[in-house]
């Protein structure tokens, strides 16, 4: 399904902007097997983007193009869903054509074929960082179901750590298996506050 021939360039960009808007609505499978969590491709692909960003910054590599490979890694689930590791064992997936249908006539093709051929070689610095945020990003969401009381995600959270590809990815990964998902706002405060926050207890003498 490529581009309709007759739609300007403008109008495909529309189009195309219509289509990522898809991945809001297109599920991360996984968590079906894991019994809990669940998020969206739209989800994931942000804060992969962002997780790109730090990992860049930790290693000294170029955050923009690192950012960029985060923030279209999924760009093709919009055609043709989310294959979990199960899904995998039994279909396959035309993901590069997937993306180049998506861009034809838009002007973008170049770009982000580009990107796509750099994420799948993993031959520069900022590709490898991307790969593992993509898993960095897994292995937030099941710590946090791992603290919620799933058992399942430590076995899970083995797995994905035994993918990470970078020694950042690595450290970064390590401290947050040892990391409460809640202490970036219940530790944030003065302890006070969560005492007095409907106006404090007041004692009668």
């Amino acid at each position: 399904m490529g581009a309709p021939q007759d739609r300007s360039r403008l109008k495909r960009i529309a189009d195309f902007l219509f289509e990522a808007g898809m991945l809001r609505k297109t599920p991360r499978t996984g968590y079906q097997f894991l019994g809990t969590g669940s998020e969206n491709v739209a989800e994931h692909s942000f804060r992969t983007a962002v997780i790109c960003y730090v990992l860049a910054r930790m290693s000294g590599a170029d955050p923009s193009r690192a950012v960029l490979l985060g923030l279209f890694h999924d760009l093709h689930e919009a055609r043709i869903g989310d294959f979990n590791y199960v899904n995998r064992m039994y279909n396959t997936a035309e993901r590069s054509r997937a993306i180049k249908d998506a861009a034809a006539g838009t002007g973008l093709s170049e770009d982000l074929l580009e990107l796509w051929r750099e994420l799948e070689a993993s031959d520069t610095p900022e590709a490898r960082l991307a790969q593992d945020a993509d898993q960095i990003d897994l292995i937030l969401n099941l710590k946090e179901q791992s603290d919620l009381g799933n058992k399942y995600a430590d076995k899970w959270l083995d797995s994905a750590v035994q993918r990470l590809r970078t020694e950042q990815g690595l450290e970064l990964a390590a401290m947050i298996r040892e990391t409460d998902h809640t202490d970036w706002w219940y530790l944030g405060p003065d302890p006070s506050w969560w005492a007095n926050k409907n106006g404090g207890r007041k004692i009668k003498g």
